[in-house]
């Protein structure tokens, strides 16, 4: 593996990827999402690099040693698919196979709807893709939805505010050490984090002072996240949760259109991304008719190409084996 900055037509990024000796290698782009960097995919860019694959694993926009723009309109989906476009042409490819994990895996699925000649085939892990809504921006009705059930406030409402990062901020290791342990498998049911909280409670607050790294979580590994999180903030990634209505008003155009290339779901049983997402996973063949497969990993959780790195490897390969 080795890790280096790329400078594509609007960003430079830095990729970690593996199996680049083969310029025939096919490729295989690894999203990932927050508060994740492209370590997150190690396992799996050892194992499909050592298949063969040419594999890559960007820190996203705003992520790690990427750069990271200022304001929210800097964060529009559009930018995040053309991002991994301009990735897929500096690493000399015509096309590749894209996957991607929370919210990489909107990334992803954007990838295959708006290019398919670039992305042919398209894994989504943890989140199923998300039609646009007919009814109007997404945060809105987010509110509503939780008002209505009395669950409180979904962090992602939360996130809209443009001080969202700074309780973050003033402690990334402790941010990122209650978030891992609120949404991984092994946490005890009753302190994993269902992604509500009440009103005028913090999400850290909610989550136990006494979390503990995730047990596939080494120190050395939590490290790198905290020092990336440390230089780099929390303020632009939460960006890609502030531009979720931007994004709406920019894809009116892909309305109704549906994923066209071979697809692959995954998510952990347990996910707690579950509670608000999940109810689009039963759908998901009508909006990408060519889904091979849509797998529920018993006893899993969010983090699950790290929670069960293995058999996330053996989906992806046997995937990219059938296409």
């Amino acid at each position: 593996m080795r890790t280096r900055l790329i400078k594509t037509d609007g960003l430079v990024q830095q990729v970690l990827d593996a199996g680049f000796e083969d310029p025939n290698a096919p490729l295989v782009l690894l999203i990932h999402g927050f508060p994740e960097l492209g370590v997150s995919w190690r396992a799996q860019v050892e194992a499909l690099s050592q298949a063969g694959y040419h594999v890559a694993a960007p820190d996203m926009r705003g992520y790690g040693g990427t750069e990271k723009p200022a304001g929210v309109d800097a964060y529009s989906i559009l930018h995040l698919v053309g991002d991994m476009v301009d990735l897929v042409r500096a690493l000399g490819k015509p096309s590749c196979v894209v996957v991607g994990h929370d919210w990489g895996a909107p990334v992803a699925w954007h990838c295959a709807l708006l290019r398919p000649d670039v992305f042919t085939a398209v894994a989504g892990l943890s989140v199923p893709f998300q039609p646009r809504r007919l009814k109007g921006p997404p945060t809105a009705a987010m509110a509503a939805i939780s008002k209505r059930a009395g669950l409180g406030d979904l962090y992602i409402s939360r996130f809209q505010a443009p001080d969202a990062h700074v309780a973050m901020d003033a402690d990334p290791a402790t941010a990122l050490r209650k978030l891992f342990y609120a949404y991984d498998g092994a946490t005890p049911v009753d302190r994993r984090s269902t992604g509500f909280m009440p009103q005028g409670v913090d999400l850290l607050d909610t989550i136990d002072d006494a979390a503990t790294l995730p047990p596939w979580m080494s120190e050395a590994h939590f490290d790198e996240y905290v020092q990336a999180f440390s230089a780099g903030g929390f303020d632009a990634p939460l960006n890609w949760y502030r531009a979720m209505d931007l994004n709406w008003s920019l894809t009116a155009f892909v309305q109704d259109q549906k994923i066209t290339p071979p697809a692959l779901f995954v998510v952990g049983e347990d996910d707690p991304v579950r509670h608000y997402a999940g109810g689009h996973e039963a759908g998901l063949k009508d909006w990408a008719p060519g889904l091979r497969q849509s797998v529920v990993v018993p006893e899993a959780g969010h983090w699950i190409q790290q929670e069960r790195s293995a058999e996330v490897n053996a989906l992806l390969l046997e995937f990219l084996a059938g296409l």
